[in-house]
């Protein structure tokens, strides 16, 4: 593996440290061939099963920035489809700030691409010129040629991710790092930040530690990971010179675009609207041509904002679920031996539960469904939701009778717990096990639990097909013509039964 990018570096190693001349034309793909398949069909067929097999976030979460591999797809293709895939399939940005450590050329500040666009083997991505000359007209750490993003692959090596991944295709803006100067950083960071908004995302490409012993680079990268998650940039320049001063066989760099790492923890620095999530890791040791004595890692990581709904805003603690189970088990007890719906005091009720969310109760004996009825949104706090589904499931689901005293004893419950429903126009963004389905055509519609299909077994189609046939009643492929919509759900399960 090392040789490989031994190779590389001393091709780069024999080219001018700097050019003044400048590219006037599209800059044409270099990595083409080498990191990534040269044809359009193969590159597509591969971005696919890169989505189709990563690691999909909890959540998809408003997202501000990722930090994205950069190494041959085989290799590092996984991460970075796992990076990609935090964000919203649906996402709309303005621009698209690509940032790259350069692995060509030393300078001393960064180098905006404005002499044309970018072209990969999927077509044209166009690049925002207006932006990138305003940079260099304002800014000197700016004022470099065109020419250091020539033989650069690390913001090439991401373009097709954006072109596969993102329906309406962003303005990008391609800026290739130059020098290790911390305070030139700084600057750039400075000259770039008032687009640093939720209107932008920013790609930082880099990988990880390089040529280390399999053990040492999965110890070294999550330590480098974890200081850029603190989102302190002294920190993380601490913890690249530690993870340095560790004197780690084969170990030349922690993170080889630590400067573009460096850039976004500066862009980022002081805004307590952001938080830092790690995605999911992986080294070259563990591709099947890949092997563990030299190793390059790799980190997919994204930066998001906060009052976007995260997995620990849509979870509850034991406390509130054994509140949700209990109003659910008394409700059904009292209507089966008292004829009547209890009361519930509002000032012993937590305020989690007190939110305006969706929910399902579901019931079950011995495994099989009895009964599940629900609200997908509402208006009503959710413990009142949760009391009136349960009431509804066990007496009023029209495909079984109304739940008898022996059954009660022997019912299990189960409640799902919904966040909002979002229209999609691409099946591709339904995560089996984390969506829910909702069809809907003309005055039939029908859903299924996000659940259901990972119980099942069912993949994304079957998933359409059985909710399309037996819940909504247009047929098996009643859901190509229909409108479909996803949502999450956290499903409660009793502990205490």
């Amino acid at each position: 593996m090392r040789t490989v990018f031994i190779v590389l570096l001393s091709i780069f190693a024999i080219m001018e440290t700097f050019s003044q001349k400048t590219t006037t034309t599209d800059r044409q793909p270099v990595a083409a061939g080498r990191f990534y398949p040269p044809d359009k069909e193969t590159l597509t067929n591969d971005l696919f099963q890169l989505f189709e097999s990563c690691k999909k976030s909890p959540v998809n979460w408003d997202v501000r920035a990722i930090i994205s591999p950069h190494a041959g797809y085989v290799f590092s293709g996984k991460i970075a489809a796992a990076a990609y895939s935090a964000i919203s399939g649906n996402s709309v940005y303005k621009n698209i700030f690509i940032i790259g450590s350069s692995h060509v050329m030393s300078f001393d500040g960064a180098s905006v691409y404005n002499s044309g666009d970018y072209i990969t083997p999927m077509g044209k991505i166009v690049v925002n010129r207006e932006i990138a000359n305003k940079l260099i007209r304002e800014n000197k750490v700016f004022n470099f040629p065109t020419d250091a993003h020539l033989q650069e692959h690390s913001i090439e090596v991401q373009l097709p991710f954006i072109q596969y991944y993102f329906k309406d295709k962003p303005l990008i803006v391609p800026i290739i790092i130059g020098t290790n100067n911390e305070n030139m950083v700084k600057k750039i960071a400075e000259a770039i930040k008032p687009w640093f908004t939720s209107e932008n995302l920013f790609i930082i490409s880099s990988d990880f530690s390089h040529y280390p012993p399999y053990k040492e680079a999965v110890e070294t990268d999550k330590s480098t990971a974890l200081s850029i998650a603190s989102g302190n940039p002294q920190t993380f320049l601490n913890t690249l010179k530690k993870n340095s001063e560790k004197h780690i066989p084969g170990l030349v760099t922690s993170m080889c675009g630590w400067t573009s790492g460096l850039t976004l923890l500066y862009l980022a620095e002081g805004n307590n609207q952001l938080e830092i999530k790690l995605i999911d890791y992986c080294n070259s040791g563990d591709s099947p041509i890949g092997g563990k004595d030299e190793v390059v890692g790799y980190n997919a990581i994204a930066v998001i904002e906060k009052n976007q709904k995260s997995e620990n805003d849509f979870s509850f603690n034991e406390e509130e679920k054994i509140q949700l189970f209990a109003i659910a088990k008394n409700s059904i007890r009292s209507m089966i031996y008292d004829n009547k719906s209890i009361g519930i005091d509002e000032k012993t009720i937590p305020e989690k539960l007190k939110g305006q969310m969706g929910a399902f109760v579901t019931l079950k004996i011995n495994g099989a469904l009895r009964g599940c009825i629900g609200r997908f949104i509402s208006s009503d706090p959710l413990y009142e939701v949760v009391q009136a589904s349960a009431i509804s499931s066990a007496f009023e689901d029209p495909r079984f009778s109304p739940l008898t005293k022996e059954e009660f004893g022997k019912t299990e419950i189960e409640i799902t717990v919904l966040g909002p429903l979002k229209k999609i126009s691409n099946i591709n963004e339904i995560i089996l096990g984390k969506h829910g389905i909702y069809i809907k055509k003309d005055f039939r519609s029908g859903t299924m639990l996000p659940q259901v299909a990972t119980e099942n077994g069912w993949t994304v189609e079957q998933f359409l097909g059985y909710t399309s046939r037996d819940k909504a009643g247009l047929g098996w492929d009643g859901w190509k013509d229909a409108e479909i919509f996803i949502y999450e759900g956290v499903v409660l399960e009793d502990n205490k039964k």
